[in-house]
């Protein structure tokens, strides 16, 4: 049985590992999943931030209520 996740738990679990490189997968609508991988750069009140592999110029921001409905996974590579 899956353990019940908080926001506050998913946060503090976010937080541990700032730095970290990262897979994203992310829901793009219409069946559409995006992978990236990029770096935990971030972490605020309400989002963490990631700074994509592919482009160092770009960052993307999700929210924890995404990480928390599984629009967004996160897979710590390191």
């Amino acid at each position: 049985m899956e353990r019940i996740r908080t926001l506050a738990s998913i946060k503090r679990d976010i937080e541990n590992h700032v730095g970290e490189k990262v897979t994203l997968k992310a829901n793009g609508g219409r069946r559409r999943i995006l992978v990236n991988k990029g770096v935990l750069e971030s972490v605020y009140p309400s989002i963490f931030v990631v700074r994509l592999e592919a482009d160092t110029q770009r960052t993307v921001t999700y929210s924890y209520s995404d990480v928390l409905t599984k629009t967004v996974q996160l897979v710590f590579v390191g």
